[in-house]
């Protein structure tokens, strides 16, 4: 019999899909032990602290629905874009530590994010973060649970670094790992903060790279009502912004909406996207182009920054941010609206609409959305801002809620073979796409998507 501190190597034969292993030959599932967890030794701090963020903010968040253990401790790390992160976290909710590391300056840079670049900062400052992170919460690799690691979707070579960093920790300290999606964790994190939450819910999940519409109905189980056909929302904030000559170290988000009050929203006149697509899906590249456009018949020079800017040409720039962002967020609305009464029809019981990811931060989105959903009768709920943009505590509290339920990988051998090959999704749906939502206008390559999270659960379960 196992003693209490150690990992119960028990029920030998149940099935678990491995979110790390890949092979070129087969797409089978891989199957491996249930692990259950450790109790965390008694001398662990409970002091809460934070490289980004004061003390005061941090406080303890209690897990919605409490379950049998509440005494084990996860390490996040999340490098799937341009930020570095990792973050402590224990089963109650409990934030012990959080530490990001930005790429402002090689946004500011390069206009953009430029995946190299990216990935030689990922690599530069992954051991600091994590080292960091596990100072903060005044433990060590030995007083872990288990690693969750972002295996997708993303920048692969950004992905890799952390995957790389995470498990080189589970091998070297016997810990098993969990591959998250990304996605999954922007909507699961408001579970932590919120404790009423329970599924089912909608999530609009909104960022640089992705804009999802997804009906939760439980944990792994989601169905996606809309997504990016072309451009994310936050990919054309970024555009617009660096259009407009805006200062990129705060990203194009904050710029422009800061800028945005400046201006008169309807001086400019932009077109909704879609407007003939009856389905939630998104599409910003129309927009973009309309926006650029009218930057170009008012002359504007992106070189000059906004803060040398003329008043005049100052007003002609704030006026195209206002109308860019009015836009951009009513095509938002709309699709949300849609999705509401899509998701009603499936699951009545729905009481709660969630907006996470970085573009869920900016004030006017939560504010117009909100509208929308009290409309329809339901509950807005956004996490706090600093857990909304990518961060640890989103890949630490979703592998945890999935190491409940016995889903992650035994610990990886503490040197990887040399021809190793590093399972990363890139192109990984979180769930499978509802019946109305689908839209002849999809320009994805679904060659190459990965199947979705939600249908490896399902076939796991049924095998």
């Amino acid at each position: 019999m196992a003693s209490p501190s150690a990992f119960s190597r028990l029920n030998l034969l149940l099935p678990k899909p491995s979110l790390f292993a890949a092979n070129f030959r087969r797409t089978q599932f891989h199957f491996f032990p249930t692990l259950s967890s450790r109790t965390i030794s008694s001398s662990s701090s409970s002091s809460l602290t934070c490289s980004s963020y004061s003390n005061s903010s941090m406080k303890e968040l209690q897990n919605p629905t409490p379950k049998r253990d509440n005494h084990f401790v996860v390490l996040g790390i999340e490098t799937s874009c341009d930020d570095t992160a990792a973050a402590v976290v224990r089963s109650n909710g409990e934030i012990l530590s959080q530490v990001v590391s930005s790429q402002a300056d090689l946004l500011t840079k390069y206009g953009g994010v430029a995946p190299k670049m990216a990935e030689e900062a990922h690599s530069q400052v992954i051991d600091q973060v994590v080292q960091e992170a596990l100072d903060n919460a005044y433990m060590t690799e030995k007083d872990l649970t288990a690693v969750a690691v972002t295996i997708g979707p993303g920048l692969s070579l950004c992905l890799r670094v952390g995957v790389q960093k995470a498990r080189q920790i589970a091998g070297s300290f016997k810990l098993p790992i969990i591959g998250i999606h990304h996605m999954e964790a922007h909507a699961l994190v408001a579970r932590l903060t919120e404790k009423d939450l329970q599924f089912p819910f909608i999530a609009l999940l909104i960022s640089g790279g992705h804009n999802l519409l997804i009906l939760a109905r439980d944990l792994g189980q989601y169905v996606q009502l809309g997504t990016t056909i072309d451009d994310a929302i936050g990919e054309a904030y970024d555009k617009t912004a660096k259009w407009l000559g805006l200062d990129l170290r705060r990203s194009g988000g904050p710029a422009i909406e800061e800028l945005a009050k400046e201006g008169n929203a309807k001086s400019v006149s932009f077109s909704v996207p879609m407007k003939q697509h009856k389905d939630c899906n998104f599409s910003y590249a129309g927009l973009k182009t309309q926006v650029r456009l009218a930057i170009e018949s008012k002359k504007i020079d992106a070189n000059i920054p906004i803060s040398s800017a003329s008043k005049e040409d100052r007003l002609a720039r704030a006026d195209i941010a206002a109308a860019f962002q009015r836009i951009a967020v009513l095509h938002l609305e709309e699709r949300c609206e849609r999705a509401i009464q899509w998701a009603l029809k499936m699951e009545p019981s729905i009481r709660h609409l969630i907006i996470s990811g970085g573009v869920a931060s900016n004030h006017y989105v939560r504010s117009r959305l909100d509208m929308v959903v009290k409309k329809n009768g339901l509950q807005l709920v956004c996490p706090p801002p600093r857990l909304c943009t990518d961060n640890g505590v989103m890949v630490a509290w979703t592998g945890i809620e999935h190491f409940r339920m016995g889903r992650y990988d035994p610990p990886p051998p503490a040197e990887e073979p040399e021809n190793f090959v590093y399972d990363l999704r890139p192109r990984w749906p979180l769930g499978e796409e509802y019946a109305e939502g689908r839209s002849d206008a999809r320009s994805i390559r679904r060659a190459r998507l990965h199947p979705s999270l939600t249908s490896i659960i399902q076939a796991s379960s049924q095998q």
